[in-house]
């Protein structure tokens, strides 16, 4: 399974966050992907943030991009997507959250996190009920859940005021079910790893410009674009490592102070 995340396309091929082309530097982390998992993909997770300007031609020329792995893609909003082009783009909401994923002995839980036009992360009170609903429709399964925003600080002050603002009803919910194995994450632009309470955490490097992680105030990261495999076994374990572009200097203006 694949996850890619915060690609920030624009409605012109040409759009550039910070600097850098996202068209260009997307394509390099698929390149990457494909040359990587050539055993196949399961599951492609696009974790948010798919587009920067919300356009119907940037969620189409993702979607086009994605079919040269052949396999199912689910995507989320993030704050910087629109739901209707989204949907329009995928031909109905089964693929698009909230939505539940059925993968051998797993169960994957794609849930809204965004409120459109807004960047801090919040759930509708619907959501938290698909959540309840989902878990427990999928007990004697393993379960990962997956959303745009991180739902707890991660050390990086300015991003850690965009915390899902009612994380508290979220975990409220996930900690009444013990199958619950992983909770994944975009929106952070970096890597992160960590283990709470036996359920594991991730979240993924951006396709194109990365954050630096500990930073007070905004700050961007030298490290390339790339993407965040995993392995999901029957048993409940989970491998998973993150995979950066190599060989390539990414143009990159640094003096930004904000997105």
């Amino acid at each position: 399974m694949v996850q890619i995340s915060d690609c920030h396309l624009f409605a012109s091929k040409e759009g550039k966050l910070l600097g850098l082309n996202t068209e260009s530097s997307l394509q390099l982390v698929l390149d990457r992907v494909a040359a990587e998992q050539k055993n196949g993909i399961d599951v492609i997770l696009a974790t948010g943030d798919l587009s920067q300007d919300g356009s119907p031609a940037a969620y189409q020329r993702f979607h086009e991009h994605l079919q040269r792995f052949n396999t199912p893609s689910y995507w989320l909003q993030g704050n910087h997507d629109i739901t209707a082009p989204m949907l329009a783009t995928l031909g109905g909401n089964s693929h698009l959250s909230p939505c539940l994923i059925e993968q051998g002995a797993w169960r994957i839980i794609m849930l809204n996190s965004s409120v459109e036009h807004q960047v801090p992360g919040y759930f509708q009170p619907s959501e938290l009920e698909f959540l309840r609903q989902a878990l427990q429709d999928s007990s004697g399964f393993h379960t990962m859940v997956c959303l745009h925003h991180h739902p707890l600080p991660m050390g990086c002050a300015w991003l850690d005021t965009q915390v899902v603002k009612n994380a508290r009803s979220f975990w409220e919910i996930v900690d009444q079910f013990k199958h619950v194995r992983a909770i994944v994450w975009g929106h952070v632009h970096q890597e992160w790893q960590h283990e709470q309470r036996g359920v594991q955490l991730f979240s993924v490097p951006s396709t194109c410009v990365q954050f630096k992680p500990h930073s007070k105030d905004f700050a961007v990261d030298a490290l390339s674009p790339g993407y965040r495999w995993f392995d999901l076994y029957d048993d409940g374990r989970i491998e998973s490592t993150v995979s950066r572009v190599e060989g390539v200097t990414f143009e990159v203006d640094f003096t930004v102070k904000g997105y």
